[in-house]
């Protein structure tokens, strides 16, 4: 059975993992960079310096995942999650620079041969013991990072595989190097600041698409527009927008229900609809529904709208002296139109005269206001 974990255990989990992995950066930037001096590695160099990235990144996610977590305020009503996009962008927009820095240097290097590092044997342990260090981060990472839906942590997660990758490709290298390729050792640097650099790309790209309310995937769409429309109640959806923030997903729906059921009725179908996409989406924590009597998506009124106190305004003046007799009035609006119902009590049910009477202004009222498209007397039970 799957644990149900509670806010205060996620931000728990997030600060031990990212704790975890900084101490381990810590101990392969240290060796990394510290054997590649007396290895003479450039390649091992570059990925000790990825390490060292990586250890930003990790103090990075720490302060992020503290904002993150604080509660909604005044000044933040949707929460603080989008700390944690705004860390993932500073992230990739360093790992960038670092793969550029890494890239620039060995070119230089390899235009002037005579600078070029030739690794020693005991590189290849180093390059390792990276490798196994890494991908067990990885597995790690990203365990939490599922289990937390964050995907700030899944982004580090994929940091620490990249890292393995590139001590993968350090290892040929100085592998080429020492079977006297002088530079496959030079080449292995290139290619590690090429994959430090696109994994930043990729990571500031994504960022950007949250930060700028890009929509959930089109595929995820559309099988929430399926479930909507599969509830009791709803009889189409005109409108369905959807924006990330942080590891939530929010969605506005626009609803269409029957056109003359209550307000009440209408309200419990919206929280119907509410509780069935956050019960089945693990990523929705907010719907915003609005209740729609048609769909009216693309209908501009030709008239001046009227409001209710218009409405009564214009009953008290056409009904005159009759309009006290009148017991309620229901407004829909309908078609572009408005449609009235006058309730009667029953007490009038007997004075036929005045009942025409009523009758006969309401058709005078609906010729003379355009925006009124029907009047229906009713008598109260």
């Amino acid at each position: 059975m799957t644990k149900i974990y509670d806010a205060q255990e996620l931000h728990q989990l997030k600060n031990k993992v990212t704790i975890i992995g900084a101490l381990v950066n810590v101990f392969l930037c240290v060796i990394k960079i510290g054997f590649g001096i007396l290895g003479q590695s450039a390649a091992l160099i570059a990925d000790g310096v990825h390490s060292l990235s990586d250890l930003a990144s990790d103090f990075l996610v720490l302060v992020a995942v503290k904002m993150g977590a604080r509660e909604a305020d005044h000044e933040h009503p949707y929460g603080h999650r989008r700390f944690e996009t705004l860390a993932t962008t500073i992230l990739g927009i360093g790992l960038v620079v670092i793969g550029a820095g890494i890239a620039w240097d060995v070119y230089e290097r390899i235009l002037s041969p005579e600078r070029l590092l030739i690794p020693q044997k005991s590189a290849l342990g180093i390059a390792a013991i990276s490798i196994l260090a890494n991908e067990w981060l990885f597995q790690y990472t990203k365990r939490i990072a599922l289990i937390t839906r964050s995907k700030l942590l899944l982004a580090n997660a994929w940091h620490h595989r990249s890292d393995a990758i590139s001590s993968v490709v350090v290892l040929i290298g100085i592998a080429g190097s020492l079977l006297g390729y002088v530079w496959a050792d030079a080449i292995a640097a290139v290619l590690v600041a090429l994959m430090v650099a696109k994994i930043g790309f990729n990571l500031v790209a994504d960022s950007v698409k949250e930060l700028v309310d890009t929509g959930l995937s089109p595929e995820l769409v559309e099988d929430i527009r399926k479930e909507i429309i599969m509830i009791s109640g709803v009889k189409d959806i005109h409108l369905l927008r959807t924006r990330q923030m942080g590891e939530d997903a929010l969605v506005d729906a626009h609803i269409v229900v029957g056109s003359r059921i209550t307000v009440s009725e209408g309200h419990m179908i919206g929280d119907v609809v509410r509780d069935v996409l956050i019960n089945k989406y693990q990523d929705v924590q907010e719907v915003l529904v609005h209740i729609d009597p048609e769909n009216d998506e693309h209908k501009e009124p030709e008239y001046k709208t009227l409001l209710r106190d218009d409405i009564d305004t214009l009953l008290n003046e056409y009904l005159a002296e009759n309009y006290g007799l009148i017991d309620e009035f229901r407004v829909h609006y309908i078609d572009g139109g408005v449609e009235i119902e006058v309730i009667l009590p029953d007490t009038l049910f007997s004075l036929s005269q005045q009942v025409a009477t009523i009758k006969k202004r309401c058709v005078v009222l609906t010729q003379e206001v355009p925006q009124i498209s029907s009047i229906i007397v009713f008598f109260k039970a």
